[in-house]
C-alpha cells in the first residue's frame, strides 16, 4: 500500500503542480504582472494563516494512524474528532474575519499598487480573506483522510480541485473579464467545492455513531492527552511559517506588486522541490508512526532511509536541473527576457536552499513517528532567531537576491549541523550512513554531470523556447539517470542484470 500511495502522491502532485506552474504565463500575459502580484500575495496569506493551526492539522493525522493501529478506541477517536472540528470552525471564523476586516489597510498601506484600481483589490482581498478560511478547514478533513492512508482518493480528488482552481479560472475569465476580482471569486467557489468533498470522504471514514459503546458528547477533554504533541507542532509550524514566508511578506511591502510578481514567479518554480518531497512525506509519516506503534523499529528506519533515497533521486535530480538551467526554463516558459534576468538568480538560490531544506525534514518525520518533537522544537526555534532578522536585513537591503542568500546557506547550515545532532540523540548510528549513503553520494554525482552544461556553449539556441526547453529536459533526463543509478535500487538493479 506504502508504494501505491507514493505512486498515487507523486502523480497527483506532478499534475497539481505542472498544471499550476505551466499556466502562470497565461496569468501573466491576460491578467498582468501586477495582478498576478496579488496572486503570489494570496498564496502567501495562506501560508501565514498556518500560524493558527495550532498542530491540529498534524495531530489529527497521527491520531487517525494510531486509532488505523487499533492504539486508539473509536469512541475516543470520535471525541477528538469532534473537539478539534469545534477549534477549526472558531479558529477558521477569527482569522477569516481578521483578514477581511483588515483589507482595506492592506490595499492602501501595504501594498505598493501602480494601476490596478484600489477598490476592486479590496474587494479581491476580501475575497481571498473567505477562501482562505474556506481551505485551512480542510486540513481537519486531510489529516483523517491522509492518518487512513487513503491517498489515492485524495490524490485523485487534489488533481480534480486543481483543475478547476488553475485550469477552470480561464473559462470564468473569459466570460466575466481577466480581472482579480473575477479570478478570486472563481477561487472562492472551488474552495468551497473542495471542503464539501473532503467533508463528505472525512464522514465515510469516521466510525460509525452506531458502532461506539458511548455518546460522543460535546468536551474538549480528548484535546488533553495530545495538547503537549499539539502545541510542540503548533510552535514548530509556526516557526515554519515565520522561516518560510518572512521573505515574501518583507517583500510584498516593500517591490513593487508588479516586481512582486516576477520574485514570487521564481520562488514558486523553486518551490516545485518541496513539493516533489511532499508525496513521500503524506505517506512515509503515517506508516512511519503506525511501525513505531506496532514495535517494528528495524521496519520504521527502513521506510525512512529509502524514502530520503526517493527524495535525492526525484527531487535532488529538480534542483539540480534547476540551478544548471535556471534561464533556459524561464524563456521556454514565460518567453519573457526581462523576467528572466529579474528571476532566474533567485530561482537558483531558492532551489539550492529547498534542496537542503527538504532533507532536513527527515529529522522531522523520525521525531513525529516516535512522538517525540522536543529537538524539532529547540532546532526550529533556534533557527528563527538566526534566520528572520537575516532575512529582514538582507530582503531590506538586497531585495529577492538577499533573501535567497540568507535561504540557501541557513538551510545548508541547518542540515549539516543540527540534523547531524537530533541523529545523534535519536539514532546515534544513522546519521552519517543515512547523509552519505541516501543523499550525497546520490545528489554529488548527478550535479557534477549537470553542472557540465556551463562548459558547453549554448548561446546559439538564443531564444527560441522549443531548443530552450529540449536543453532543459535534456539535463533532467540525464540527472535523474545517473541520481537513479548511485541510488542503492539503481545499483541493485545493476547487479541482477549483470548476473
Amino acid at each position: 500500500m506504502l508504494k501505491k500511495n507514493i505512486i498515487a502522491n507523486y502523480a497527483s502532485q506532478i499534475y497539481v503542480t505542472l498544471i499550476g506552474i505551466l499556466l502562470l504565463p497565461l496569468y501573466i500575459k491576460y491578467m498582468g504582472s501586477e495582478a498576478y502580484g496579488l496572486v503570489g500575495f494570496f498564496a502567501m496569506l495562506q501560508a501565514w494563516f498556518g500560524v493558527l493551526d495550532l498542530g491540529l492539522t498534524p495531530t489529527i493525522g497521527r491520531e487517525t494512524a494510531r486509532y488505523q493501529g487499533g492504539v486508539l478506541s473509536a469512541l475516543d477517536f470520535r471525541r477528538l474528532f469532534r473537539a478539534l472540528m469545534i477549534i477549526f470552525v472558531v479558529v477558521a471564523l477569527i482569522g477569516g474575519g481578521g483578514l477581511f476586516v483588515l483589507s482595506e489597510v492592506i490595499a492602501t498601506k501595504w501594498l505598493k499598487l501602480e494601476n490596478l484600481p484600489q477598490d476592486q483589490v479590496i474587494f479581491a482581498l476580501q475575497i481571498m480573506a473567505i477562501s482562505v478560511a474556506l481551505r485551512w478547514l480542510t486540513g481537519l478533513y486531510r489529516g483523517v483522510v491522509t492518518g487512513s492512508e487513503k491517498l489515492v482518493w485524495l490524490s485523485g480528488f487534489n488533481a480534480i480541485i486543481a483543475t478547476l482552481r488553475f485550469g477552470g479560472v480561464f473559462a470564468s475569465m473569459w466570460f466575466f473579464g481577466f480581472t482579480p476580482v473575477v479570478f478570486f471569486t472563481h477561487q472562492l467557489l472551488v474552495a468551497l467545492i473542495e471542503n464539501c468533498g473532503l467533508a463528505i470522504k472525512t464522514h465515510y471514514l469516521l466510525p460509525k455513531k452506531k458502532s461506539l459503546s458511548d455518546i460522543i458528547g460535546w468536551s474538549f477533554e480528548p484535546v488533553k492527552p495530545v495538547l503537549k504533541f499539539s502545541l510542540t507542532i503548533a510552535f514548530t509550524a509556526s516557526v515554519w511559517v515565520f522561516v518560510t514566508q518572512t521573505d515574501k511578506l518583507v517583500l510584498s511591502g516593500i517591490l513593487s506588486l508588479e516586481d512582486y510578481g516576477h520574485f514570487t514567479l521564481a520562488v514558486l518554480v523553486a518551490n516545485g522541490i518541496m513539493v516533489i518531497g511532499g508525496p513521500i512525506s503524506i505517506a512515509v509519516m503515517p506508516r512511519m508512526a503506525r511501525l513505531h506503534a506496532e514495535n517494528k523499529h528495524d521496519e520504521m528506519i527502513a521506510v525512512y532511509r529509502k524514502a530520503t533515497q526517493l527524495v535525492a533521486i526525484i527531487g535532488g535530480s529538480a534542483a539540480i536541473t534547476l540551478v544548471v538551467t535556471a534561464k533556459p526554463l524561464l524563456i521556454a516558459w514565460t518567453g519573457d527576457i526581462q523576467l528572466t534576468e529579474q528571476a532566474a538568480p533567485i530561482l537558483q538560490l531558492y532551489a539550492l536552499g529547498n534542496l537542503f531544506l527538504s532533507i532536513s525534514a527527515f529529522a522531522y518525520y523520525l521525531q513525529y513517528a516516535l512522538g517525540n518533537l522536543r529537538y524539532h522544537l529547540i532546532g526550529n526555534a533556534g533557527l528563527v532567531v538566526i534566520l528572520i532578522p537575516s532575512v529582514i536585513f538582507s530582503a531590506t537591503h538586497f531585495g529577492g537576491m538577499g533573501a535567497g542568500y540568507v535561504w540557501l546557506i541557513m538551510n545548508a547550515l541547518f542540515l549539516f549541523i543540527w540534523v547531524a545532532y537530533v541523529h545523534y540523540k535519536l539514532e546515534p548510528n544513522l546519521h552519517f550512513k543515512w547523509l552519505f549513503n541516501d543523499a550525497i553520494k546520490i545528489i554529488i554525482p548527478a550535479f557534477s554531470i549537470a553542472s557540465l552544461v556551463f562548459l558547453i556553449d549554448f548561446n546559439w539556441i538564443g531564444n527560441n523556447r522549443v531548443l530552450n526547453i529540449l536543453l532543459v529536459m535534456g539535463v533532467g533526463l540525464i540527472t535523474i539517470l545517473v541520481s537513479f543509478i548511485f541510488s542503492d535500487q539503481g545499483r541493485g538493479l545493476l547487479k541482477r542484470h549483470r548476473t
